[in-house]
């Protein structure tokens, strides 16, 4: 387990993994491992790409209303 998550746990915080289509061992120490479907580096990250702004949207929206 990496330090980030053994510090996130401590703190009890959940952890969520972005990851490509086998998830790698961030899936395994994650608690929710969104994986997108590719392997390839530049593919897995222009998917992620969308998801991670989806996310940022969500969270404005949520802290700091439409």
């Amino acid at each position: 387990m990496g330090s980030e998550t053994v510090v996130a746990r401590a703190a009890g915080l959940k952890v969520i993994g972005l990851t490509g289509a086998d998830g790698g061992g961030l899936a395994l120490v994650s608690d929710v491992a969104v994986k997108v479907p590719e392997v390839e580096t530049y593919m897995v990250q222009e998917l992620h790409l969308p998801i991670y702004h989806c996310w940022c949207l969500m969270l404005e929206d949520q802290f700091f209303g439409a």
